[in-house]
């Protein structure tokens, strides 16, 4: 009976986890999509921009022009030991106290989330032959095989992206993957 109780609150507490991970997923998707609505271009070569910070050897995955400057997202190794694993950054104007962007001001470079994935699995959603018309999405940088992803579609002005968290429990001995997609319309 008490292997049974302590089964129950590690479920518990995976559960528990398992939400947090999740809504941090996606208030990082929901940042990029308004970055994204900011946005008066969409790089289809994030790597060839000039980005206005170190990405210290991260791949620059989404590079967007916007009014209040340029806005990179990469990723890669973490800039300090406090961080799990691969991260995501955003490199670009802060946010002013009214949320915001501040415009003129030096880009900041700040870690959006932790735990992507050092392996994902490939992301089908970024494949030329599920797009919507017969160009193609565009995998930017590509990024179908990284923790972080994005693609355009640039007849239709479609972005995809996708999260690729994992996260261990039970003292290292288990791993969990999650994973979250969000599609978003571009005006450019």
């Amino acid at each position: 009976m008490l292997q049974g109780l302590m089964a129950e609150g590690q479920n518990g507490a995976r559960f528990s986890r398992l939400l947090r991970e999740r809504a941090a997923q996606r208030r990082t998707l929901e940042l990029v999509k308004q970055d994204l609505a900011h946005a008066t271009a969409v790089s289809t070569t994030p790597k060839l921009e000039q980005h206005g910070c170190s990405l210290a050897g991260r791949t620059p995955v989404l590079h967007l022009s916007t009014a209040a400057g340029p806005i990179t997202y990469s990723v890669g190794a973490a800039p300090s030991t406090i961080w799990r694993g691969r991260v995501l950054m955003r490199c670009g104007p802060a946010f002013g106290l009214d949320g915001l962007m501040t415009a003129g001001m030096q880009p900041i470079n700040r870690v959006v989330i932790d735990g992507l994935a050092v392996k994902p699995t490939r992301w089908q959603g970024c494949l030329p032959e599920l797009g919507i018309n017969s160009n193609g999405p565009i995998d930017l940088a590509g990024s179908s095989e990284l923790g972080f992803s994005a693609c355009l579609q640039t007849g239709t002005g479609l972005m995809g992206l996708r999260l690729d968290q994992v996260f261990v429990y039970n003292n290292a001995s288990h791993e969990q993957r999650l994973s979250q997609d969000l599609w978003a319309q571009v005006v450019i």
